[in-house]
């Protein structure tokens, strides 16, 4: 009797692993899956190379809820010129000479249930570093997901920083 149990339990034991694998692999490609942007933009070049702030391309932050994504026009002024002959860039002035924007994909959100209000002005305010909830875009080729933004991040900065911690901070 014992001969059968012990097989059958590696045999359960290995199909629960699998399980717990194939279930990881949906919430990863469902929830936490960089998406795929319409032009592969080099923050590495842009923010690593030339040393160009957050706040050039994404504006608004220290004045509004929203860092924004940059306008056509934006990118276009620079590179009517510049790197022209690199493949993305001929995406880029394509969307220009088309006069369509860019629909750029969000990398970072919270669930709707959530009822999280963030706004990035506190934080830019305060002098938190974009870094610290996005990760080091100076040495990304496209923006990705580093960090897993949750209450539990948010409270222990808020904590570390001494940044208000009642609910009312975030959930409005």
């Amino acid at each position: 009797m014992k001969e059968k149990i012990i097989p059958i339990g590696i045999v359960g034991y290995f199909l629960l692993m699998v399980a717990l694998i194939g279930v990881l692999g949906w919430y990863w490609q469902n929830f936490q899956k960089t998406p795929v942007q319409p032009i592969e933009f080099p923050h590495n070049v842009h923010v690593g190379k030339l040393k160009l702030d957050c706040q050039f391309c994404h504006k608004f932050p220290s004045k509004s809820k929203f860092a924004t994504v940059p306008s056509v026009k934006l990118c276009v002024d620079c590179h009517k010129t510049a790197a022209t002959d690199r493949p993305e860039v001929k995406k880029l002035l394509k969307y220009w000479e088309d006069q369509v924007p860019i629909e750029w994909l969000k990398v970072y959100s919270f669930r709707k249930n959530a009822n999280v209000n963030f706004s990035h002005k506190p934080h830019i305010r305060a002098g938190v570093d974009c870094s610290t909830c996005h990760g080091r875009v100076d040495q990304m080729i496209t923006a990705r997901k580093t960090r897993n933004i949750n209450m539990g991040f948010c409270v222990s900065c808020h904590r570390q920083e001494r940044a208000p911690t009642d609910c009312w901070t975030c959930h409005k």
